[in-house]
């Protein structure tokens, strides 16, 4: 991705730290307590050498946390940030995504822990009040202030 194309775009920034399948899994795992590097290899049966990569880029774009926990032999874990633990959200809607346009079988779900009922979520901008994909939507260039192009009419019907 070009480095331009970040510049101005919080869709674009953040994918060059998560824009990956890897990262996200890792980001799932953490979410299930998750923390050392053996539990992550387990659990998604990744290469060590692409876990170490992954875990080193969210580490460095502030998701994770890398902490010692044992002096001999080094081992340390990786534990969620604030900003890791604002991705929460993001899993929750991929998850309800996947389970809508790619779910057949037993799929994973997330359940309120109180309820025991399934989470339904949907976006909502926090101004409004209204349901993200129900009002028009104008988007802004950040460098030149200028409206970019409409999405189609039809897009919100």
């Amino acid at each position: 991705m070009k480095d331009d194309l970040a510049a101005h775009c919080p869709i674009a920034r953040s994918l060059l730290c998560v824009g990956d399948s890897w990262s996200i899994l890792i980001l799932r795992d953490a979410f299930l307590g998750l923390t050392r590097f053996d539990q992550f290899r387990k659990s998604l049966g990744i290469a060590p050498t692409m876990l170490t990569s992954r875990l080193a880029t969210l580490t460095e774009e502030g998701l994770l946390e890398r902490r010692r926990y044992m002096e001999r032999p080094p081992r340390d874990e990786y534990v969620l940030t604030p900003a890791g633990r604002d991705f929460l959200p993001v899993l929750i809607m991929l998850n309800a995504w996947g389970t809508k346009y790619r779910g057949d079988g037993d799929l994973t779900r997330y359940v309120d822990a109180e309820t025991g009922k399934s989470i339904v979520p949907i976006a909502v901008d926090l101004e409004t009040g209204a349901r993200i994909g129900t009002r028009p939507i104008r988007t802004i260039d950040g460098k030149s202030g200028a409206e970019l192009a409409p999405p189609p009419a039809d897009l919100l019907s």
